[in-house]
Formats: C-alpha cells, structure tokens, sequence
C-alpha cells in the first residue's frame, strides 16, 4: 500500500485516514475480548482491554506494517478459552470475531462509497476505498489456517482432540512460518481467493440491505 508516504505528502489526509486505520485493528481485538465475555471468560474484561483506548492495544510494529504494507495487528486481547462455557462453539466465534468485525467495517465503508454526497468527493472517496480495501486485506489475511492467525483456531474448533494439538503444536513456527509463505508469494492466491469470498459476502450484505 505504500501509505506512510502520504505522510511527507499531505501530513492531514494521513491523519484523518490513519484514525479509521488503526481503529480496524483495535476493533479486531476488541471483538476478540467481547465474544469470550458472552461466552464466559472475563479476563479481557478484568484486564481493562475491552476499551477502544489507542494506547492500550497499538503494537508498534504492527501499526508500522499497517502503513507499509497494508495489513497489521495491534496487541492481542487476552482470552482463557479454557474458560469458555462452550469450548468448541466459543473457540470458532471468539476466533472469527475479529475477522467479522474487519469485513462489517469494510462493508460500512463500501456501502458508505456508494452514496452520492460521499462519491463525489475525491478525498472522502479514497479514505472509504481504501479503508475497505485494508479491512478485506485484515479479514482475509487472518483467516488463513495457520498458527497463530484466527483461521487456525477457527479451524481448531471443528477438529477432533488430536488434530487440535497438533495444530497447536505449529504455533510456535507459525510466526516464521507465515514470513516465508509471504515473501515467496505462496500464500498469495488463497488470500485473494479469500478476498473475493468475503467481496461476495459484503456483495450480498449490501445488497440484502437495498
């Protein structure tokens, strides 16, 4: 994406569009910590992390990949899944939480787009655009099966025992893991395969909505 340049070149376009930017992966997280509230566990709650407080959750080197290279994280929200009432059932929606949150976003800011007072300006155009671009970016990108992004614990609640732990098992090369499969392009198609999944789900949402 290249948006930190918009920085040197217009200081204030790059402000009003960083707010909504890093409010996407707060809100991720946020969503994470809610959905285990609903189902039982507290601790991002008693933790204070159920704030849309910037300074609480903003990682530093996310936040620097999300201007970079279009994607990011902010710190990760607190949950004991062991505490969940409905382990499994808990396990898929606190996971898939965060990456809905991110395609309701995206479908805001493309239902926003289509109307005319926002189409016609130029620079509310391309903060709409490109909030939706990155939201679709965030919830593609995490829902890929592969520790420890949410698609490998969403995937984890519909595997027997044994499956689970051996997915677990990868988490601690999932990081790694994940670095190699980006910069050599081979994770490229599923993510634009997961892409135009979600492009149809907004499709139909907005749609469903008139």
């Amino acid at each position: 994406m290249g948006l930190i340049t918009l920085l040197f070149r217009d200081p204030i376009a790059f402000l009003l569009l960083a707010v909504p930017l890093l409010y996407s992966v707060i809100a991720h997280e946020v969503a994470h910590g809610w959905v285990a509230y609903f189902f039982g566990d507290d601790t991002a709650k008693s933790s204070g992390r159920l704030s849309l407080n910037p300074a609480l959750h903003l990682d530093l080197i996310g936040t620097i990949a999300l201007f970079i290279v279009g994607f990011g994280w902010a710190k990760p929200v607190p949950v004991n899944y062991g505490r969940l009432k409905n382990f499994r059932l808990g396990l898929i929606f606190v996971s898939l939480a965060g990456c809905m949150t991110n395609i309701f976003i995206a479908t805001a800011a493309i239902f926003l787009l289509r109307l005319h007072a926002a189409a016609a300006r130029p620079f509310i155009a391309t903060v709409l655009l490109t909030v939706a671009k990155i939201n679709i970016v965030l919830g593609a990108f995490n829902l890929i099966p592969i520790p420890p992004l949410d698609g490998s614990k969403i995937l984890m609640g519909f595997l027997p025992s044994e499956g689970q732990r051996s997915l677990a098992r990868l988490e601690p090369y999932g990081f790694p893991i994940l670095l190699i499969l980006i910069f050599t392009g081979f994770l490229d198609p599923m993510i634009i395969f997961v892409q135009r999944l979600i492009l149809g789900f907004i499709s139909m949402l907005i749609g469903a909505s008139g």
